[in-house]
């Protein structure tokens, strides 16, 4: 074997993901011209090609309001409601993600591009064979107690992962760490690929070449310390306790949370690049309706909007703002409840395709900020590709497709099927103005081709709840930020789907899609996935958009990527 060569990455310090959330942008207030039926004016529907990617700087500071002004030393960021599980592989919901990007460090962060970069661990190698990771943390690292941060961390890290009753969002068995099977079988005591070689150095070994490896391997830390202490294999009780309290190695620890308010942080001195420069970080809850409003008044520094015209001219008339627009890797989609026998019928998902107005959903809702999206992946990505032919909107093809899928129109005008109507309910989350498009549109839509929609508004949990519950036909969301294809095709596969859809064509192509580390074979691969995905589609796929947000111009060293928002800008963020 030849002789192995340490890769060694530009120091920087980044956070891998977030102020993004797991399935749905922080929308912008709607205004009139947004409502499902109505068109908007012609000035709003004009191309938003003059509007381009970049940065917009704030041309009137001494707009800034005073509670702004008087606030020197803490950072405000909207978000949408969290529900308090603070641990980063327990959360389920993006919102505490956004926390636990803040407060736990990383092995292996990411740039813009998806690219990863040292974080905790200053350098790493990978054998010839590339089963093999080494990694070498940087010395002296602390957790935000004082507490040494070793290779004994991160084996208890992953260790915790293999767990027999681990139920949270991370699937380790991707990276195939060598024994790790058999340890969450119960069948051994240790993991026999995870090995601790000093303080400083961990070796990992798997038995399987995967472009998931390194991602998964070098994930968060957690302090066996503090989450270790008295963990049985196959008890993960005391760990529970902790997600309110957590622990870790970022620019900043935990202080406060107030449920459907805001969680208070307070910067970390043991930082491995230094205390951040503003001492107290706030995410506060805004939504839909409140966000620029918080923004104006001062009470928020930093927001997401929907990427619209409307939204765009009243950032632009606060004078002290500076906006960031740039081409989003998310999508908007909605889910299809494949368990219902209706939707096992492809011809069905089909028909409604063909019979939603897409390109009306998205000319209204972002006013040309958007595009009809075809293939789960943004155009931004390496893996996008245009030679899936669209969908177009047409009501003939889908009532064509209906008729033969045996459902027939009653005399109400709905279509019905042994007995059975074809009403689907539809699931929407209060404060997210996609629905109030959306919503309407499918209404109107779907009743011409003779389908019903009932739709029900809920807040974001619960409707999470009655999804996993598959108490629905139909439910709207925005994926995170997808720095990978993968991220957004894994839930496709039929071993992490939670809605019913299990295509074994699918599963082999992103199977294979994981296996092979060359950009131009996993292209032809993820190519033909997304065929395969347009003839039996288990989502249907609404919107690319951009990103739009704003900061108070006050606020410097906010530097915005696509990957990771605002999460890279974190620890050198300084106010003026």
């Amino acid at each position: 074997m030849k002789r192995k060569k340490w890769v060694t990455l530009i120091l920087l310090s980044l956070m891998t993901t977030t102020l993004v959330s797991a399935c749905g942008s922080n929308p912008g207030a709607t205004s009139t011209a947004n409502q499902a039926g109505q068109t908007p004016p012609a000035a709003e529907q004009s191309s938003a090609s003059d509007i381009k990617d970049g940065l917009l700087k704030a041309t009137d500071l001494s707009k800034n309001p005073d509670t702004s002004k008087k606030r020197i030393n803490t950072f405000v960021s909207g978000t949408l409601s969290m529900e308090g599980v603070f641990n980063p592989y327990f959360s389920q919901n993006g919102w505490d993600g956004n926390v636990t990007n803040v407060i736990f460090g990383q092995l292996v962060g990411k740039d813009g591009a998806g690219k990863a970069i040292p974080e905790l661990a200053e350098k790493w190698e990978i054998s010839q064979d590339q089963l093999t990771y080494t990694f070498r943390l940087r010395p002296d690292l602390k957790f935000s107690d004082g507490t040494p941060l070793t290779a004994e961390d991160v084996a208890f890290t992953l260790t915790l992962l293999h767990d027999p009753v681990y139920d949270g969002n991370t699937d380790i068995t991707q990276a195939n760490i060598m024994g790790g099977k058999a340890y969450k079988e119960g069948k051994a005591s240790s993991v026999e690929g995870i090995k601790v070689i000093d303080p400083q150095t961990i070796q990992v070994t798997t038995d399987k070449v995967s472009t998931l490896s390194l991602p998964l391997i070098g994930g968060k830390v957690l302090s066996k310390a503090y989450y270790g202490k008295g963990y049985k294999q196959g008890n993960l009780d005391e760990i529970k306790t902790l997600h309110s309290q957590p622990l870790g190695a970022g620019p900043y620890k935990f202080s406060k949370y107030v449920k459907g308010q805001e969680v208070r942080l307070i910067a970390n001195p043991y930082y491995f690049n230094g205390k951040p420069a503003v001492e107290n970080f706030i995410f506060k809850v805004t939504d839909g309706s409140t966000n620029f409003q918080l923004l104006k008044v001062g009470e928020t520094d930093f927001d997401r909007f929907t990427a619209n015209r409307d939204n765009y001219e009243q950032l632009k008339s606060l004078g002290f703002a500076n906006i960031n627009i740039f081409t989003a890797t998310s999508y908007v989609y909605l889910d299809f409840n494949s368990n219902k026998p209706y939707f096992k019928d492809k011809r069905v998902r089909q028909a409604l395709y063909y019979g939603l107005d897409r390109q009306k959903f998205t000319d209204i809702l972002y006013q040309g900020f958007g595009s009809v999206a075809n293939v789960p992946v943004s155009p931004s990505s390496w893996a996008y590709t245009k030679d899936v032919t669209a969908y177009p909107f047409d009501p003939q093809k889908a009532k064509q497709l209906l008729d033969e899928a045996g459902w027939k129109v009653g005399s109400d005008g709905i279509r019905e099927k042994d007995g059975q109507k074809l009403v689907l309910q539809y699931l929407g989350r209060k404060g997210y103005n996609i629905d109030d498009v959306l919503i309407p549109l499918a209404k109107e839509n779907l009743k011409d081709i003779g389908i019903g929609v009932e739709s029900e508004i809920l807040d974001f949990n619960a409707l999470l709840a009655k999804r996993k519950k598959g108490d629905f036909d139909l439910a709207s969301f925005t994926t995170t930020n997808l720095s990978d294809p993968y991220d957004g095709v894994k839930s496709y596969h039929s071993k992490y789907n939670i809605s019913g859809y299990a295509n074994p064509k699918v599963d082999q192509l992103i199977d294979q899609s994981t296996g092979v580390l060359d950009t131009g074979k996993r292209t032809e691969l993820y190519h033909s996935l997304y065929k395969e995905l347009k003839e039996d589609p288990p989502v249907l796929l609404l919107s690319y958009l951009k990103i739009l947000s704003a900061h108070n111009a006050r606020v410097k060293g906010v530097d915005l990527d696509p990957i990771n928002i605002l999460g890279n800008s974190i620890p050198s963020l300084k106010i003026e």
